[in-house]
């Protein structure tokens, strides 16, 4: 019988056929909601190479893995970071069974294709020989190219499967689903036996009971004299898997706002201390936890926005992006266990200084303090970065040093999410672009953001900690930035090596792709003297010794004048 729910129905049919056993595989999973809205509904087949004396066990391996372990990967990843991931390790596993077992024919091999619907898009991944189908307006397309060579009408063989080799490559691509689209998904034993029109054919036929129509398809495979394992899956999309306006905003503002809060006051087992901090947007408060006696920070929506969804979207998310991270330089969000009657969030209390209030404290840094605040900073960007997200708003008031100088990144309103990037939403996404002097150029200009422009941020603060001043001068983001040009930090403090200048000039280019492709390879060059950098030829000397080029000026200057006034 047919599956169908109000987004998808759903038909299956599979039969071993003339062979001993059945080694294909499949499987649908529709989650619940809140894995719906994040991860999506996931459709796989699976085909297991027939060579492989463990096809059964390899086609289940990667159907299982694929429809288990996806969601179980971080909701901030894109689709196809997390499928991919899924199935290169899952391919990494079946080959060191098969190099294990030193026998090629009890390898574990299969072919695989599946699909993830998220939001309004289809995500399709793809690596043999089995097949996905759309069928929109009576019109079948086949969205996946077999990876088999045909040698002859009668030999051919598989040159992708997952399994066979340590590397994987696997085909993605993606497109948007419309309400009504159908997916088709057979093994070769299908495909190869029967015609595109009969497919259409029977799928029209049963409109109702997807079920029958499969079953259709698989016994016409066998009449037509198939000689393999016949599986057909087919998955219509009776509705998308899309937020609706009106949840969000029920959901949204399920929590009222906080009263004000002054010193004495208990919201939900917190003693208000005193305030810490407040804006137009937010008011943060130092509070203690009565029950632990922890001192704890917490952060309410300022009353202004009360009915700005928008706002409160943002407002939400930035507890979200803080419980995703579990790193010693990212500030620690709180898990409350008690219930909360309102909303707001509650953070680690970090007693210290802004890394702002630190840099007046200290005008002249040795090079050693900056490169070790640098790294720290380094480790946390890097958390935001495994998780596919981008902090956007990194800045000396975002950072807190310690008591014990452990270096915090705080403040998640700028956070950029892939994976939630690829939800389509009925709220308009705000995009916070940082602050002026130390936000990447790409910002400015319109162009896509990337962990590169979480980089360069980093090189401004290294940039202002070591000489009191902004790589492109006080006026960048005031005007046109194309036409500005980097400022040598010798310029400013002639105890810069050149090396470490030539360091930051690269993490500072203008062009992303000019810049460190990792911040780990940045830090290094900081404490590392690059030879692209140390070879002086190449270096003007005004970038070399600004001091020196400027003196050399001055005298020339003087010697001209004393020349003209000779010759008067």
């Amino acid at each position: 019988m047919s599956e169908s729910t109000a987004l998808i129905s759903i038909g299956q049919s599979t039969d071993k056929g003339i062979k001993e056993e059945n080694q294909d595989s499949f499987g649908v999973l529709l989650p619940e909601e809140s894995a719906l809205n994040h991860k999506g509904i996931v459709a796989v087949i699976a085909d297991g190479v027939s060579g492989c004396a463990e096809g059964k066990l390899a086609s289940e391996t990667c159907a299982k893995s694929l429809l288990m372990d996806y969601y179980c990967t971080p909701d901030s990843w894109t689709v196809k970071t997390s499928v991919q991931k899924v199935l290169l390790a899952t391919n990494r596993w079946m080959y060191g069974q098969g190099v294990a077992s030193q026998d090629e024919h009890k390898g574990l091999a299969t072919t695989l294709s599946a699909l993830v619907v998220k939001s309004s898009t289809v995500h399709l991944f793809h690596i043999g020989d089995t097949r996905i189908y759309r069928l929109r307006n009576g019109e079948l397309m086949q969205c996946t190219k077999d990876h088999r060579f045909w040698v002859s009408e009668e030999k051919n063989y598989l040159t992708r499967a997952m399994g066979i080799d340590l590397h994987v490559d696997i085909d993605y691509r993606n497109f948007l689903v419309e309400k009504g689209d159908i997916f088709l998904m057979t093994t070769d034993g299908v495909h190869e036996f029967v015609s595109d029109e009969k497919m259409i054919m029977f799928i029209e036929e049963s409109p109702d009971n997807l079920d029958r129509a499969a079953r259709s398809i698989t016994t016409l495979a066998l009449e037509n004299g198939s000689l393999d394992n016949v599986t057909c899956q087919i998955i219509r999309f009776n509705e998308l898997p899309q937020i609706d306006e009106e949840e969000v905003y029920r959901k949204l503002t399920e929590l009222p706002f906080p009263p004000d809060l002054t010193a004495g006051m208990r919201l939900d087992g917190y003693r208000i201390e005193r305030e810490l901090h407040a804006s137009n947007r937010t008011q943060v408060y130092l509070a203690t936890d009565e029950e632990s006696g922890q001192k704890v920070v917490i952060k309410t929506p300022s009353a202004n926005y009360a009915d700005d969804a928008n706002y409160l979207d943002m407002f939400v998310h930035e507890e979200w992006v803080g419980k995703l991270i579990d790193n010693n330089h990212v500030l620690k969000i709180v898990e409350q266990t008690r219930p909360r009657r309102f909303l707001y969030y509650v953070t680690e209390y970090i007693e210290g200084q802004t890394l702002r209030h630190w840099m007046n404290d200290n005008p002249s840094p040795t090079a050693h303090e900056v490169r070790a605040i640098v790294r720290q900073l380094a480790r946390g960007l890097r958390a935001f970065h495994r998780k596919e997200m981008i902090h956007q708003d990194l800045k000396p008031e975002n950072v807190i040093i310690d008591m014990h100088d452990t270096v915090k990144i705080i403040d998640f309103g700028s956070t950029k999410i892939a994976g939630v990037e690829e939800i389509t939403t009925p709220l308009e996404r705000l995009s916070l672009l940082g602050t002026q002097h130390y936000t990447a150029p790409e910002y400015f200009m319109g162009t896509s953001s990337s962990q590169r422009s979480d980089a360069f941020s980093l090189g401004v603060l290294c940039y202002e900690m070591l000489t009191g001043a902004f790589p492109y001068g006080d006026k960048y983001g005031e005007k046109g930035v194309s036409k500005l040009n980097y400022i040598s930090a010798r310029e400013h403090n002639e105890d810069v090596p050149v090396w470490v200048d030539g360091a930051l000039k690269k993490v500072l280019s203008k062009k992303s792709s000019h810049r460190y492709e990792e911040i780990s390879e940045f830090i290094h060059d900081l404490a590392h003297p690059n030879k692209e950098f140390t070879e002086m030829k190449d270096i003007p000397l005004m970038e070399r010794n600004p001091m020196i080029f400027w003196k050399g000026i001055a005298l020339l200057s003087v010697l001209v004048n004393i020349t003209l006034l000779l010759y008067r």
